[in-house]
């Protein structure tokens, strides 16, 4: 499995998020993004409404009626009601069925130790269980820049 860690340097969670759920969608892919607390699952849906006027990405959370029909479910359960491929975890959740996808993005604060911590252990844990591990930096222009 394909582990990708992305490191969060001049943008946070709710500007980077969507560009890179972008890409999930123009691939024809499905995503859960995974948050910690029911509050940055509402922040992160509130971002996904306005990020952009001239785009739209379909998205809805867990307090849906329709869950199985989301492209990009935001949930702060452990839960893949549409099949989703590929699944974001931010803010250093973890998963306990991070295997049933085809992808896992790990996105951290780079301003925060501790979350750097916890990324670099979790590296480590995912190459010793032999996961295909890459690692992209944030740039200035928002963009990321793969490191390994």
């Amino acid at each position: 499995m394909e582990i990708s860690f992305y490191h969060l340097t001049f943008q946070p969670l709710n500007i980077a998020l969507p560009k890179l759920l972008e890409k999930v969608v123009d691939a024809n892919m499905k995503a859960v993004v995974k948050v910690a607390t029911k509050v940055q699952m509402d922040d992160i849906d509130q971002a996904l409404w306005v990020y952009d006027k001239k785009s739209f990405l379909p998205h809805d959370t867990e307090k849906s009626n329709y869950k199985e029909e989301q492209p990009i479910y935001i949930t702060a359960d452990d839960e893949n009601p549409a099949n989703a491929d590929v699944l974001i975890l931010t803010d250093g959740v973890i998963s306990e069925n991070f295997q049933e996808y085809s992808r896992v993005l790990e996105m951290f604060d780079g301003s925060n130790p501790t979350a750097v911590e916890q990324a670099r252990e979790r590296w480590i844990a995912y190459k010793d269980s032999g996961h295909d591990l890459t690692y992209w930096q944030q740039s200035e222009m928002g963009g990321w820049k793969k490191k390994s």
